[in-house]
């Protein structure tokens, strides 16, 4: 076995004849569980939050989107959708046309998105399995599903056929207006569905067949907005965009579920780095106290430190007799406040003992990104407060 590490197994596990070297040691050792315990836990809550804001906007986006760069519809032709089927790495795929309309109900008004979207769009999101009240629209009809915040806006209820639910679209051209008819498009809509996912999603879009979306706006039949697709799940996702832009052409921008999405990741991001910085800052106060334990233990056993230099050892070898103390002391403390981490995020997992309304826990979620984030984050620091206290032993105190 290494000589210096002999030595600092033997100081780290026996005590200090000096009891105020022995309460500075403890002290040290709780502080480095305690910020370990801390930091893996906050972490691990930030992951939870994280994954539940994404959840609702994952609801609704797909894996990837194909959108125009210029304009608002793109022209995709059966050939072109064969070519997509047959990409590796699709799941499947769904046309979708949108655009802000109003929608008029019983005297209220309200504008919002008119999503339409064909027979395969299910298969792209939950949507579909995110139903407050009602069913999913049946396509080829005028059935549509509306969310919750517009269903309340409009005080709009499921199969009202004593008011009309109506859309109306501004119709193409430049002519002179002379009635209503001539300005928009209009139909009634009957709906039969009204979705939850979360308050700004529930107030933007009504589902509608994709036929009848395109005839409002006056779209082709092979005209969309958006082609949304469902990737499969170790799909490599940079050749899929490639092979989409090789078969589309520069004309199409193909985003993935960060770029939809791009502030909300920012961020998120932004504040799970704020985070650890700041409890890695507790953790960098906590250590102060590791390297005051082993400056007095350099102290406690400089006689010591004297007798092994005077029988030959060098002073670089004396050092590191400290460095690993410290680092062994750093590495079990680690253990043991991640060990302790661990069971706490696990039991909330489990049994949410602590909620944020009487229906919602608190979201935890433990990753083992976050366990080697935090074990590497207090190794390393121990490590550089050892070099620091270590570097106390030298050759004049020896002297």
């Amino acid at each position: 076995m290494n000589f210096a590490l002999y030595i600092a197994k033997r100081y780290l596990f026996s005590k200090s004849k000096n009891n105020a070297i022995n309460i500075i040691t403890r002290i040290a050792s709780i502080g480095i569980i305690v910020g370990t315990l801390a930091l893996f836990v906050v972490l691990s809550v930030f992951s939870g939050l994280r994954d539940f804001s994404l959840s609702f906007t994952n609801t609704i986006d797909p894996d990837l989107k194909v959108a125009p760069i210029l304009g608002k519809s793109f022209f995709i032709t059966p050939e072109q959708e064969n070519q997509i089927t047959a990409i590796k790495g699709i799941a499947s795929y769904s046309k979708v046309v949108e655009e802000r309309v109003l929608f008029f109900f019983d005297g209220k008004e309200q504008v919002t998105y008119l999503r339409g979207v064909d027979e395969n769009y299910y298969k792209i999101n939950a949507v579909s399995k995110s139903l407050f009240n009602g069913k999913w629209l049946r396509y080829n009809t005028a059935e549509v599903v509306v969310g919750y915040g517009i269903s309340q806006k409009l005080s709009l209820g499921l199969y009202d056929f004593n008011n009309d639910f109506e859309v109306y679209v501004p119709r193409k051209g430049k002519a002179v207006i002379e009635s209503e008819a001539e300005a928009f498009n209009k139909s009634v809509l009957i709906p039969v569905g009204i979705y939850a996912i979360s308050e700004d999603l529930d107030s933007k879009y009504v589902f509608a067949d994709l036929r009848l979306a395109q005839d409002l706006l006056e779209y082709k039949q092979n005209q969309v907005s958006s082609i949304d697709i469902k990737t499969k799940p170790n799909a490599n996702e940079a050749e899929v965009i490639d092979n989409l832009y090789t078969l589309l052409g520069n004309k199409v921008a193909v985003k993935n579920r960060a770029q939809l999405n791009a502030t909300l990741y920012k961020m998120l991001n932004t504040e799970n780095i704020a985070v650890y910085l700041i409890f890695t800052l507790v953790i960098i106060i906590a250590l102060f106290n590791l390297i005051g334990a082993l400056i007095m233990m350099i102290l406690d056993k400089k006689s010591n430190l004297k007798t092994l230099y005077n029988l030959g050892s060098e002073v670089n070898d004396l050092k590191k007799i400290f460095l690993f103390q410290g680092s062994l002391l750093s590495i079990m403390g680690g253990i043991i406040g991640l060990s302790l981490g661990i069971i706490i995020v696990v039991i909330q997992q489990q049994y949410k003992l602590i909620m944020i309304t009487e229906t919602l826990a608190y979201p935890v979620t433990f990753t083992i990104q976050n366990v080697v984030i935090v074990m590497s984050t207090i190794v390393t620091l121990g490590i550089i407060s050892s070099l620091i206290a270590s570097s106390r032993v030298t050759k004049k105190l020896l002297d």
